[in-house]
């Protein structure tokens, strides 16, 4: 296996937790963190690989042939679904914080107060 999985997952992941920490804007946030769930595609494709080989596609294939891993691509391809929903929920609740608080920065939210 290549260090080029490694490398671009660890860049990806690292953008993306910059951001998070520096992000003055909840939508900016959710951005960043996409760009984190990203670093674990590229990681997992990258383990999945395997040099020199074919798709997972055996119908004119001989047994024993090399093939990439179907698992983990069916794993990545559920974790972007996930994601997918996962970011519209955030971005659900940040469209209600900003209806409620009339800002979208974490900062200048007030905290919730109890009836």
């Amino acid at each position: 296996m290549s260090v080029l999985p490694w490398v671009v997952a660890a860049w990806l992941f690292g953008a993306g937790v910059y951001g998070i920490v520096t992000s003055r804007n909840y939508v900016h946030l959710i951005g960043c963190l996409t760009v984190c769930q990203s670093a674990v595609y590229v990681l997992l494709l990258g383990l999945g690989y395997v040099q020199g080989s074919g798709p997972p596609i055996f119908y004119d294939h001989p047994p024993g042939t090399a093939a990439v891993d179907p698992v983990v691509q069916a794993l990545v391809l559920t974790d972007i679904v996930v994601g997918a929903v996962v970011s519209a929920l955030l971005l659900a609740l940040a469209v209600q914080v900003h209806k409620r608080q009339g800002t979208l920065d974490p900062q200048e939210i007030k905290p919730l107060q109890g009836q």
